[in-house]
């Protein structure tokens, strides 16, 4: 069995630059702002087409994550149309620079909505964007009304994707960090995960500065958050799937989180 590639998010001017840094052939990074609706950007010099071909010839692997403003859940029109638009636009640009993924948060609906709208609105919105790549939703870590924190939300957006259009080129992103803040139990998270999704496609690993259930976002470098090694490590191992290291810091920093990773028996 191949061992299970390790890369980590990084600054998108010049990713195959950040990934030979790290040593490691694969690299996460927003195509311009994450907060803005402003549409993708590809900083690299050069372009989309440079960007492609250095990555090809360098063997490194891109994903691109999807500006975190993208909610097509929501029932707010003034949300949600901007939000389909921007997905498409990503999608484009990240199909443009050869990505093997693009990444996007599950979204939300508002306190008084019935979560069936929601589940809808990410049909609607399978059926509305040309994949031209892979589109890997991503478990999310708070919010009593988001789409993909809780496991019993999930299954209701993927059953809803499921009966759309396109399905076929929707993945899972499972995130560690966002699992354990959002109330999953890592012991049993691949196993149940897989019970709704059939798949995980790419894992955000990450430490967690806050406790389980907490609803909060905030990643750790690994060893140095509240995730049990032990546990931390299983559920990579066990996913299977590329690895993301979404942490804080630089070259230095990753380097270490992959050498950790990697004496945990990944």
């Amino acid at each position: 069995m191949s061992q299970i590639a390790i890369g980590a998010h990084v600054e998108q001017t010049d990713p195959v630059a950040e990934a030979q840094a790290r040593g490691t052939t694969l690299v996460q990074f927003f195509l311009g702002d994450p907060q803005g609706y402003k549409g993708p950007e590809i900083r690299y010099e050069g372009g989309a087409a440079a960007l492609r071909a250095a990555a090809e010839a360098a063997g490194v692997d891109l994903y691109v994550h999807a500006p975190y403003i993208v909610n097509v859940a929501t029932t707010n029109n003034r949300i949600r149309i901007p939000s389909r638009k921007l997905l498409q636009q990503h999608m484009d640009a990240a199909a443009e620079i050869g990505a093997k993924g693009l990444i996007v948060h599950g979204g939300h609906v508002n306190a008084s909505d019935d979560p069936a709208k929601g589940f809808d609105n990410w049909r609607k919105a399978i059926e509305a964007t040309e994949l031209r790549i892979p589109l890997l939703i991503e478990n999310t870590a708070g919010g009593d009304n988001a789409l993909a924190r809780r496991l019993d939300r999930i299954a209701g957006v993927w059953d809803a994707v499921q009966r759309a259009e396109g399905a076929e080129q929707v993945g899972f992103c499972l995130d560690t960090c966002h699992a354990w803040a959002g109330g999953i139990e890592l012991a049993t998270a691949v196993e149940k995960v897989r019970a709704i999704t059939g798949r995980i496609d790419l894992v955000h690993a990450n430490d967690s500065r806050d406790g389980f259930d907490s609803g909060a976002d905030r990643h750790a470098n690994f060893g140095h958050g509240q995730l049990d090694e032990t546990e931390f490590a299983a559920i990579v191992r066990e996913a299977g799937a590329p690895v993301v290291c979404e942490t804080p810091g630089g070259p230095e920093e990753h380097r270490a989180d992959f050498a950790w990773l990697r004496e945990h028996g990944v």
